[in-house]
């Protein structure tokens, strides 16, 4: 049996992870500089979001193809991820742009998924669905619209794309409750038996 070694925790999936949460408040800064309504700042604010949601994909994929899957990894890119989500919809909604049930009902999943995930822990991994992914995917096309000067005739472009996101997040929270009490469940029965 070959002897299993230790992934360092400073390997560079945590480091694009740990990159991702020092660009949350420069993204704030960028968003809000000048009142949230300079052309520039907002291009600035955008490309920082786009960098940092792609550093989501990036970790993932390099933890997994190079081995470079650590605890520390699985408990702070979820919380990177939610940060910065977290961040552009209500830096969206205090600059009045989004209404705050959107970011209500959306932080409200989020934090809801993160305690099923703890609440399962001891009895498996929930691991994320095709439909969290596209939930994530478009969720960050909304935010991206939004964040973007568009002109006003794409506007329902934006609209569009939020509305999906939001019915995706609640969809996609349902099935990871379903999913929680069953794993519980499944685990419960294992001790009983």
């Amino acid at each position: 049996m070959p002897e299993r070694t230790e992934v360092p925790l400073l390997n560079v999936a945590n480091l694009l992870t740990l990159t991702r949460l020092v660009l949350v408040p420069v993204f704030l800064m960028a968003l809000f500089a000048e009142g949230g309504t300079h052309t520039g700042w907002r291009l600035g604010a955008f490309a920082v979001f786009v960098v940092a949601s792609i550093t989501d994909h990036v970790d993932g994929r390099l933890a997994r193809k190079h081995g470079l899957i650590t605890d520390f990894g699985k408990i702070v890119d979820p919380i990177a991820d939610k940060a910065l989500t977290g961040a552009a919809l209500v830096g969206l909604s205090v600059l009045g742009e989004l209404p705050w049930w959107f970011t209500l009902v959306i932080a409200a999943r989020e934090v809801g998924v993160t305690l099923l995930r703890f609440w399962v822990i001891r009895h498996g991994v929930i691991p994320a669905s095709r439909g969290g992914k596209l939930k994530t995917l478009t969720q960050v096309f909304a935010i991206g619209a939004f964040l973007l000067p568009l002109p006003h005739w794409l506007t329902p472009v934006a609209w569009i794309s939020m509305w999906l996101a939001l019915v995706l997040t609640v969809v996609t929270g349902v099935d990871y409750v379903v999913r929680a009490v069953r794993l519980r469940a499944r685990g419960l029965r294992a001790v009983a038996s």
